[in-house]
């Protein structure tokens, strides 16, 4: 499946909505995303997500311009200011297509160069093996586990950290 990754816009606040209020979603994300996730969550996310400067985070879309999910960089600053943390979701019914694969590929090469990052890294909670698989696929590299680090659900879990340098 083609795709390609825009700025978000106001008509994505629906589908946004109904793709990521989804439990098996929100289990691998940061809990600062809510849940159940309403239609003035995706309207705030996206006039959030308007005002980057530079644009970092992107809609995941099809062809015919569906949305398929979100990918973002959090970009660093300070010493870290070369650098950045790749976040994605995709929704549940477009999982298994290669999606997410081809969205990190993408996000990789504008972040290494459009923003001329040095080193972009994420996170991964313990048991999310198709995101470890995607990252590696693209070129990642696992670089630690870091035990019991995530607090999620009551319970402690080891966050893998997996990272990719630009290359000279």
């Amino acid at each position: 499946m083609n795709i390609r990754l825009r700025p978000l816009q106001e008509t994505d606040n629906n589908a946004i909505a109904a793709l990521i209020n989804n439990k098996k979603i929100l289990d691998n994300l940061m809990d600062r995303i809510p849940f159940p996730y309403t239609l003035a969550d995706a309207d705030f996310f996206i006039d959030l997500k308007q005002q980057e400067s530079p644009q970092s985070t992107f809609a995941i879309t099809d062809d015919s311009d569906t949305v398929l999910g979100v990918i973002s960089l959090e970009l660093k600053s300070d010493i870290y200011r070369y650098q950045a943390e790749i976040g994605y979701w995709i929704g549940e019914v477009y999982w298994g297509k290669g999606i997410a694969s081809n969205a990190i590929r993408l996000m990789t090469a504008y972040g290494f160069d459009k923003l001329n990052l040095m080193r972009i890294v994420a996170g991964v909670f313990d048991g999310n093996t198709a995101s470890m698989h995607v990252l590696r696929k693209n070129g990642y590299s696992q670089e630690a586990k870091l035990n019991k680090s995530v607090f999620k659900h009551g319970k402690f879990l080891d966050e893998y950290l997996f990272a990719k340098t630009k290359e000279a």
